[in-house]
């Protein structure tokens, strides 16, 4: 598991893609590897394993925040819960954004009790909004592309991505809320990309990145991203 960051607080580490954070019911019927089958190798001497202390969805890769013990893990939830850490994701989307740069503000409601991790645009929904902007555009197989810098303000489930496909502009990969296949689609093109996080009292937001995952390199190079 790739280390971004570590101190006596936390680590952050590069979530691969595809990789769950826990053995859900999916993974319970298929041997398949989850985030806490990694933590114990992430100690570095101490006698507890972390812990994650936020989210990201199986197919997100990027950086993920672990509490490295009780108290550390106490103060990133807090931290998480009050919105003062900044997180920026990329993504790519089919579509050309109108704009260079706004804010979605969409309230979102789970689409049915049965799919609750499945979202959509509700009024009366929880209050949802994303501040994005676009970093460059191409064109490819897929028709045209943007690629976005993606800032949640609030954290709601699939918030990213619901917002990007009501906005007219899907996530490239997607198999939810796009039309990409469930078998061998281009992948999520949805990366955690950096997060700053104002753990210290007296001193700067410790601010991490992580970078582009393999597949999302080609999109991004149409894009017009420099690996250099």
């Amino acid at each position: 598991m790739p280390l971004l960051y570590r101190d006596a607080m936390m680590l952050v580490i590069d979530k691969p893609a595809g990789l769950p954070s826990h053995r859900g019911p999916q993974a319970k019927r298929r041997v398949i590897p989850v985030l806490t089958d990694y933590l114990d190798a992430l100690r570095f001497g101490l006698p507890r394993k972390p812990e994650a202390a936020h989210r990201l969805d199986k197919d997100t890769s990027g950086c993920l925040v672990l509490g490295r013990h009780p108290r550390a893990m106490a103060e990133l939830n807090q931290m998480f819960r009050d919105g003062r850490i900044d997180k920026t994701y990329w993504a790519i989307v089919q579509g050309h954004p109108a704009q260079d740069e706004g804010l979605i503000d969409l309230p979102l409601a789970k689409r049915s009790p049965e799919r609750g991790w499945w979202m959509k645009v509700d009024p009366a929904g929880l209050p949802s909004q994303t501040r994005y902007r676009v970093l460059g555009r191409g064109e490819s197989e897929h028709g045209p592309l943007a690629w976005l810098a993606l800032e949640p303000l609030t954290g709601r489930t699939h918030q990213l991505r619901v917002h990007c496909q009501a906005s007219g502009w899907p996530m490239l990969g997607d198999e939810i809320y796009g039309d990409a296949p469930r078998e061998g689609g281009p992948g999520l093109q949805l990366h955690a990309r950096s997060i700053a996080i104002p753990l210290y009292k007296k001193r700067d937001p410790i601010t991490v990145e992580a970078p582009p995952p393999p597949h999302m390199l080609a999109a991004l190079t149409t894009c017009g991203w420099n690996r250099v």
